[in-house]
């Protein structure tokens, strides 16, 4: 097992998601496909992922706007099973370019600095659309960090916000992991790993969190967006020559 290098990328995309309050598994999942198996990237992140996101949303647990968390959470649980009937029918290439696509675009609204209205429409089409990139590719925080952005939540709230709709997520999504076994015996051990480097990843990027305003914050959302566009990007040319 390259202990170092999945040392080091844990670190980095818990740093990331705990400034911004997402791109855990946009920075993780591509970084560790090229140093370990795939499949076994995407259950670790999952695993991995969980303990981060229920971490932060307990730790913020006051700063958690509940009624959003859970109008996110109840309208992806409807996209899941499109989620399920995607991944069966559409090529392995033709879901990264999708997500490509949904992170760029994501990333344009945040640098135009668009915001939306969060009315009841707008609210469940989103959680739809995370529920069912959750289920088909396992990256779904980028069209929630930009919907829930429109709330116009201070950093905090925003970051606590995004966790516990994480968390109820990906509880599903480990369960799932358990029921079809693909949570073998070395991929816990990538996620004893994974966890550790986590935890420091994620508490120096508390840390960062305390000292920003909001300008500075927009910046580093919109640093993430971008860099997780180009990381989606990389994957779908790749898989596609």
């Amino acid at each position: 097992m390259a202990t170092v290098p999945v040392f080091l990328i844990f670190a980095v995309a818990a740093f990331a998601q705990s400034v911004t309050g997402f791109g855990f598994a946009l920075v993780a999942v591509p970084l560790l496909g090229s140093v370990i198996d795939p499949k076994a990237a995407v259950v670790t992140v999952g695993v991995v992922s969980l303990f981060l996101t229920t971490g932060t949303a307990m730790a913020d647990h006051r700063h958690v706007r509940w009624t959003v968390a859970l109008a996110f959470s109840g309208a992806a649980l409807l996209g899941m099973p499109l989620g399920l009937l995607v991944l069966s029918e559409v090529s392995a290439s033709t879901l990264t370019a999708l997500i490509a696509v949904v992170v760029t675009g994501c990333a344009a609204i945040v640098w135009r600095g668009w915001q939306l209205e969060p009315t009841p429409l707008r609210v469940g089409a989103v959680g739809v659309l995370s529920g069912l990139l959750l289920t088909a590719t396992g990256t779904y925080g980028p069209p929630l960090a930009t919907a829930v952005r429109a709330f116009a939540l201070e950093p905090r709230a925003f970051r606590a916000t995004l966790a516990a709709v994480f968390t109820f997520s990906g509880a599903l999504g480990v369960a799932g992991f358990f029921w079809s076994g693909e949570a073998t015996r070395s991929t816990w051990q990538l996620c004893l790993v994974g966890g550790f480097a986590s935890a420091i990843g994620g508490w120096t990027g508390s840390q960062v969190l305390s000292s920003l305003n909001g300008a500075h914050f927009r910046k580093i959302v919109l640093g993430a967006l971008l860099l997780s566009a180009a990381v989606a990007l990389a994957r779908a040319v790749t898989t596609l020559l």
